[in-house]
C-alpha cells in the first residue's frame, strides 16, 4: 500500500499489538518502510471500536479457502502465536481525529487498499 500513497504527502503508520521485535520482523517481512508502533495494551484497538470475531467467523469458509489457497501455491503456514479472534482494522485519522474507519467482520473481511488510499486521499484534499 505504501507505493500507493508515494508522493501524496500522506503518511502510513501500521499499528500492532505484539511486542516491539516480533514487529520489527513483520514489518521486514512485509517490506513496510514506515513507522509500526507496538501497542502491547491495545489502547488503539480500543479507541478504533475493533472487536475479537467469534470462532465461527474467524475460521469462516472465506478464511479457510485462503488458507488452503496459500497452501496450494506451496506457502508454508506458520502457526499462530497471537489471538487468532483479533480483528484488525483500519482507519484514517486526519489532525488527531478518526475520520473514517473499517471494523471487519472477519478475518477476510478488510477494505481494499486502493479504497483505503482514495479515502486518504479525499480527508487529505488531494
Amino acid at each position: 500500500m505504501q507505493h500507493l500513497l508515494h508522493g501524496t504527502g500522506i503518511g502510513l503508520v501500521t499499528i500492532g499489538f505484539s511486542p516491539p521485535q516480533p514487529l520489527r520482523e513483520l514489518a521486514e517481512h512485509l517490506h513496510l518502510s514506515g513507522p509500526m508502533l507496538a501497542d502491547e495494551q491495545r489502547t488503539v484497538y480500543r479507541l478504533l471500536g475493533l472487536r475479537r470475531a467469534p470462532v465461527w467467523r474467524v475460521y469462516s469458509p472465506g478464511t479457510l479457502a485462503f488458507y488452503a489457497r496459500a497452501r496450494l501455491r506451496g506457502r508454508q503456514l506458520q502457526r499462530p502465536v497471537e489471538d487468532t479472534r483479533q480483528l484488525g482494522g483500519d482507519a484514517i485519522v486526519t489532525d488527531g481525529v478518526i475520520t473514517r474507519r473499517w471494523r471487519p467482520r472477519s478475518p477476510d473481511d478488510r477494505v481494499a487498499p486502493e479504497r483505503l488510499v482514495c479515502a486518504a486521499r479525499s480527508a487529505a484534499g488531494c
